[in-house]
């Protein structure tokens, strides 16, 4: 396998649980992953000159993540969600109203490694302020029209709108979204259909998108091209907790795509990492050797 350099931009924040904080944040989650599976994964945020801010570095570093995409913005805080778990393991989220990555910059690393990037991950949870929004659609802009735009749509709260969802997609070659999103995404686009498999296809004809990845949950997940498509049923598994599963599946399909893997390929080992993910403690959890040959190789 190339080793593919991929990018993700966008929340780097601490999960606070009720009895630990553990390090986390959509593209963060991401580039762990892709890191794991052999890539060179960059995340590009921002943190705040602070102990939260210092400990994600060191904790990064320790997991063998580059950091050099990372700025640190003084007078902010590092960013942090209140998460609850409930008896299924699922986990919901409570955001602070503003944070470090509220204020997003591209330092000179992030601008000077751009044009080598096979693919960049992003989301609409850090467009959720007018500063980092522009930040992100002008990055995205700089790329070069051959890296692979990942819109991992990530709703949380209220922190999006349809301006911000079209405009990613607009900006989209694969899209990730869970069964949650799809019908919020499909009323907000104003979609007549109900079945989920159609407004996938809506998604893939309207905005051009060479991939899309409708992830279920314990219900596996449907990939579609514009001619073609795969429905996986899942991997049964103790859930521990399922924070980090949607990135750890995003970083093998990604890889996958990017490999030229068949889409049936691409489905179940994105399924098998995710499930692991799944029977692990928090949102980066330590991958066996035997898991990442599998899944990368």
């Amino acid at each position: 396998m190339k080793k593919h350099t991929i990018a993700a931009i966008g929340e780097i924040l601490w999960d606070v649980l009720p009895a630990t904080e553990t390090l986390g944040g959509a593209p963060t989650n991401f580039t762990y992953h892709v890191t794991a599976l052999a890539a060179r994964g960059i995340p590009i945020s921002t943190i705040g000159n602070d102990l939260r801010g210092e400990k994600a570095l060191a904790e990064l570093q320790l997991r063998g993540v580059e950091t050099s995409g990372i700025s640190v913005a003084e007078g902010l805080a590092t960013g942090y969600v209140e998460v609850c778990v409930d008896r299924d393991g699922s986990a919901t989220y409570n955001f602070p109203a503003e944070a470090a990555w509220d204020h997003l910059q591209v330092n000179d690393f992030a601008h000077a490694i751009r044009n080598k990037l096979d693919a960049v991950c992003f989301g609409s949870l850090a467009q959720r302020s007018e500063d980092s929004r522009r930040t992100i659609l002008a990055f995205l802009d700089s790329l070069n029209k051959a890296t692979v735009r990942v819109f991992d749509v990530n709703l949380r709260q209220n922190f999006y709108s349809r301006d911000i969802i079209e405009a990613s997609l607009g900006r989209t070659d694969i899209l990730k979204l869970n069964d949650e999103e799809l019908p919020v995404l499909a009323e907000l686009l104003g979609f007549r259909e109900k079945e989920s498999e159609k407004r996938l296809r809506m998604l893939v004809d309207r905005y051009r998108l060479d991939l899309a990845i409708l992830s279920r949950g314990g219900g596996g997940s449907l990939l579609m091209t514009g001619t073609d498509s795969s429905d996986h049923p899942g991997i049964a598994t103790r859930v521990v907790d399922t924070i980090g599963a949607g990135d750890a599946f995003t970083a093998a399909a990604t890889i996958g795509y990017l490999e030229k893997m068949a889409l049936g390929e691409i489905n179940e080992k994105a399924n098998r990492l995710a499930a692991y993910v799944c029977t692990q403690q928090g949102a980066m959890p330590h991958i066996p050797e035997n898991l990442k040959k599998s899944v990368a190789g």
